[in-house]
């Protein structure tokens, strides 16, 4: 019985591609009891595997939240699994702005503490006491409104290329960041102003608004469905867009446009660019910002010095990297002192 992912990125992309099938992105989250994380992790890989479903899903005690592509032809048979699961009956699937075959090469279904790293040790605090869930038609009311306070819960690298009209964007790194920093800043506003919070899916904010309502702000709303559904029914429903830019998404993609505008910058050159790309330099992998021309110059690269390390043959690259640690300069997506027009 196969419990793990046995081909490499390079195998399953071009087992897809002679496939020739189309597949769907979506994601889906839920909070509930789980009792056993590892028997539910081991059940959905097995099911799944069998159905080419390919994704990165965390599961923990206190729920799932997942992100992956199936092939359009087995999506009937997926959601007929998910709703034999009692807790993931109906649950709402997210489907992608903007489709791509490759926008996952492997089944990655992991246990974790928590499906959203929050650093917090409170048990008194209830993830399932949320905030109100609202449209996009509503969210738009919300925003326009003067006792309204909006907020972005994701991480700065997210927001830099895509966020709504007259948000607070947290100059934050990680989700738990971005808790404290936030109830800080509006805690005079408690009980007067109304907090409105998106994320990308909902996910975030679902723990978020929880949380809030658990520190005392009265008047806690969520966009329902996140980034991904607004633009949905923005679109179904003709509503006026207020996002502007792109949508960071956590796959090969990496970004979803959901308007024309370009509100962010080459890292290298300063000029309007919002394409994120890695270092080609895989020992340094750092996420930045970067135009087609300096791209060319740099040779896909962040830093001279990584261009000079991309350049060597391939074993000297490797025999560099063995027993280096750069995940602190991995995770600081954009962080890096080498990018002079960053954020």
């Amino acid at each position: 019985m196969q419990l793990y992912n046995k081909l490499s990125a390079k195998e399953r992309a071009a087992l897809i591609k002679e496939a020739g099938k189309q597949r769907l992105t979506l994601s889906f989250y839920q909070y509930a009891n789980i009792g056993n994380p590892q028997v539910l992790r081991n059940h959905l890989f097995i099911a799944w595997d069998e159905l080419e479903v390919l994704g990165r899903i965390y599961v923990a005690h206190e729920g799932i939240n997942a992100q992956l592509s199936v092939p359009a032809e087995n999506f009937t048979d997926f959601k007929t699994h998910l709703d034999s699961i009692s807790f993931l009956e109906n649950v709402r699937l997210n489907i992608a702005v903007e489709q791509d075959d490759m926008s996952f090469l492997k089944l990655k279904v992991k246990v974790r503490h928590k499906i959203v790293a929050d650093g917090l040790n409170d048990e008194t605090f209830d993830v399932t006491n949320k905030g109100i869930h609202v449209d996009a038609e509503t969210f738009n009311e919300l925003i326009e409104d003067e006792d309204t306070v909006l907020v972005d819960m994701r991480n700065h690298y997210e927001s830099e290329i895509g966020h709504f009209k007259n948000a607070v964007t947290p100059d934050v790194d990680t989700f738990r960041d971005s808790l404290d920093i936030i109830e800080e800043q509006l805690a005079e506003h408690k009980e007067d102003k109304k907090l409105v919070m998106y994320c990308t899916g909902g996910i975030r904010c679902e723990k978020a608004s929880a949380y809030y309502r658990h520190k005392g702000f009265k008047n806690v709303y969520q966009l329902e469905g996140g980034i991904i559904e607004y633009t949905r029914q923005v679109n179904e429903k003709e509503l006026e867009n207020k996002f502007l830019g792109k949508n960071f998404v956590f796959d090969h993609r990496r970004a979803e446009k959901i308007s024309e505008d370009i509100i962010s910058n080459c890292h290298q050159c300063g000029e309007a660019c919002d394409t994120h790309v890695n270092c080609a330099n895989e020992a340094c992998h750092l996420l930045f910002i970067q135009c087609e021309n300096c791209a060319m110059q740099m040779n896909n690269c962040c830093s001279d010095e990584c261009k000079e390390i991309h350049a060597l043959p391939y074993e000297e690259q490797k025999a560099l990297r063995k027993g280096t640690h750069n995940s602190n300069k991995i995770f600081k997506k954009g962080r890096s002192e080498v990018l002079k027009f960053k954020k």
